[in-house]
């Protein structure tokens, strides 16, 4: 699989990136800041069980200096439906067969949607026309807001319900680096870029203190995509 990219663009363009404080997104805020862009990043608090993911994805917008970091406020525990806002138990120790099977009690309800709208929005306000996300379609655990079709229909509505899309002045681009990627390959992207995964946090169940479980689906996959991009057995 090809390492993660994003095409160079005009030093300050300003774009707007989905920052959770894991592994995907802070490749891609690595990714879009070594192409020039401003980066405008975008960081929720949603009721997850995991709230420690905010203060990471605050200390990694700060190491890269982002233009403007927002935290917004909402909380999908109104709605349920997920391990990750709901009193429901995260699977652990599942084996890569099972973790392929179906969508998991992990999947929040239209989570990516609600996130990039507000991204959408945003980026309306500040006159940029790309929105950067880490969804990845091959090393992660069955959701369907992170596939190929789904950011092709996004960004295709984004063009008809905006302003500039309307008008035909900018185009919305939905930029996905990571989509095509394994996890072993979006890993030696960030080394290569000099990300400090050390300031991540993928684990669906941590600690108080951030310390991972090491037993969730998030864990497994990461250390298998570390394990690879070491060279080592998974």
């Amino acid at each position: 699989m090809p390492l993660a990219t994003l095409p160079a663009v005009p030093a300050g363009t300003p774009a707007v990136l989905l920052l959770s404080g894991g592994l995907d997104s802070t490749t891609v805020l690595a990714l879009a800041t070594e192409a020039g862009y401003a980066v405008n990043a975008l960081t929720f608090r949603y009721g997850q069980r995991h709230g420690i993911e905010i203060d990471r994805a605050r200390r990694i917008a700060e190491r890269y200096r982002v233009a403007r970091h927002v935290v917004v406020d909402i909380d999908l525990r109104l709605f349920g439906g997920s391990a990750l806002t709901a009193d429901l138990a995260v699977p652990k120790d599942r084996d890569a067969a099972t973790m392929a099977e179906g969508i998991p009690i992990t999947y929040v309800p239209a989570r990516n949607t609600i996130f990039l709208s507000f991204a959408l929005a945003w980026a309306e306000v500040l006159g940029a026309s790309d929105l950067l996300i880490g969804v990845n379609a091959l090393d992660y655990s069955g959701y369907p807001d992170c596939r190929p079709a789904y950011i092709a229909a996004y960004e295709q509505m984004a063009n008809l319900a905006t302003k500039a899309g309307v008008e035909g002045t900018a185009r919305t681009r939905i930029l996905t680096p990571l989509i095509d990627c394994s996890k072993a390959d979006i890993i030696r992207t960030g080394l290569g870029l000099g990300v400090n995964y050390d300031e991540t946090i993928s684990c669906y169940d941590p600690e108080g203190d951030g310390t991972p479980c090491g037993r969730c689906d998030a864990c497994a996959l990461r250390a298998k995509g570390f394990a690879e991009a070491m060279g080592r057995p998974a």
